[in-house]
């Protein structure tokens, strides 16, 4: 009877165990909240997901924590944006030591945008080689990055890789049905050309039919000039532009200076979604564009 119990005790540990392996999830580490979730979309119940970058912060300046080290040295996987944005995650990624993480760069199937033809140095500012590295704010690249991260996440997890490229050709036809959602509100614009603060949003524009014409910023990078604010009065002016898209995280002088000289008005929108949660990628798409929209019609 005891050899009988014992048998059974070890079998029921067998199948915790057993049990225990199957329902591990994938730690996925995303240097943005878009990447994560993308991640979170495609990889469903699978995976568990963080990002580095906080939503609301300027991603090409990222400090380097102990703090971030110590949650990528548990990950399975690390997403990069890429195109050079995020260069101070190889730093967060080999102080972690963890030589079995996969490092999936995300920005490697997009057709990027803005990509420099001449040399590249100082008098640019902060001009990337390789192209604008902004492009999730296109919803086309982000059908695009979900199958690089279901790709990825079927080497770690090849049990569940039909699961993950099912979900990113589901996702991928939702970012395409996004796609024309938004550029139907902003076609609501009077004027199809917006202002911007820096280089953030030129896939946006380029996804939904807006012109950019200028930046607040002379180069990128580079505070605007007195001399530079004056030339975009007279554009915005001649060209009626009513809206002014500016990150949270520069300053406000500028957008200010701008709204009194022309009546502009000034939308702040992060480039990143809240959270890594399913659906906030796409939700923070709508809402940008539901945003300008709704600037043009308070007034």
């Amino acid at each position: 009877m005891r050899n009988q119990l014992l048998v059974s005790l070890l079998v029921a540990a067998g199948l915790v165990s057993s049990t225990g392996a199957a329902v591990a999830k994938i730690k996925v580490a995303a240097s943005i909240t878009d990447l994560g979730s993308i991640a979170s979309t495609v990889g469903g119940d699978q995976v568990e997901v963080f990002s580095i970058a906080r939503p609301n912060a300027d991603v090409h300046r990222v400090e380097v924590l102990p703090s971030y080290m110590v949650k990528v040295s548990r990950a399975d996987v690390y997403l990069k944006v890429g195109l050079g944005l995020d260069q101070w995650a190889d730093g967060i990624i080999d102080g972690s030591r963890n030589s079995k993480v996969t490092i999936v760069d995300c920005g490697k199937g997009i057709d990027p945008l803005e990509k420099p033809t001449g040399k590249v140095d100082a008098s640019l500012g902060d001009v990337h080689p390789n192209g604008n590295p902004h492009y999730w704010l296109d919803p086309r690249n982000g059908a695009i990055a979900a199958h690089e991260i279901a790709e990825a996440l079927g080497r770690v997890d090849p049990a569940h890789a039909a699961d993950f490229e099912a979900r990113a050709a589901a996702f991928a036809k939702e970012c395409e049905a996004a796609r024309a959602r938004e550029e139907k509100t902003v076609s609501a614009l009077p004027v199809k050309a917006i202002l911007t603060y820096h280089a953030s949003w030129v896939y946006f524009g380029h996804a939904f039919g807006l012109e950019i014409p200028a930046t607040v910023e002379p180069v990128p990078g580079i505070p605007p000039t007195g001399a530079h604010l004056q030339k975009l009065v007279s554009l915005v002016k001649g060209r009626k532009i009513d809206v002014l898209l500016q990150e949270p995280y520069f300053s406000d002088d500028a957008g200010q200076f701008l709204a009194r000289e022309t009546a502009i008005r000034v939308v702040k929108a992060s480039p990143s979604c809240d959270t890594v949660a399913p659906g906030s990628y796409l939700q923070h798409l709508d809402q940008v564009a539901a945003q300008l929209v709704g600037a043009e019609r308070g007034k």
